[in-house]
């Protein structure tokens, strides 16, 4: 019972503090432009270097790390991603 009502005051404070910061415009504005550029950082970390997968350069350290202990993860996935594009581009051409 105590940890609702805790709960309640925390989510009712934090909602009251929000309404407080993004009343003006100038601060909504900041707001948006902030969560915009917070979600373009997290997208762009999702890309994978699939390029890079399974290529033990010695400029990769981590990777060639990997491939030199037996994982084959990485080549796996390399190969199977590139017969897809193959695949889908032959389809096209034809």
């Amino acid at each position: 019972m105590r940890k609702r009502w805790m709960f309640t005051a925390i989510g009712a404070a934090a909602g009251g503090a929000l309404a407080y910061m993004l009343k003006d415009e100038d601060s909504r504005k900041q707001a948006v432009d902030k969560a915009k550029s917070l979600k373009s950082n997290f997208s762009s970390k999702d890309d994978m270097p699939v390029e890079e997968a399974g290529n033990p350069e010695v400029s990769n350290f981590d990777n060639s790390k990997m491939v030199s202990e037996g994982s084959q993860f990485g080549v796996q996935y390399y190969n199977e991603l590139t017969e897809k594009e193959r695949e889908i581009l032959e389809r096209s051409n034809s």
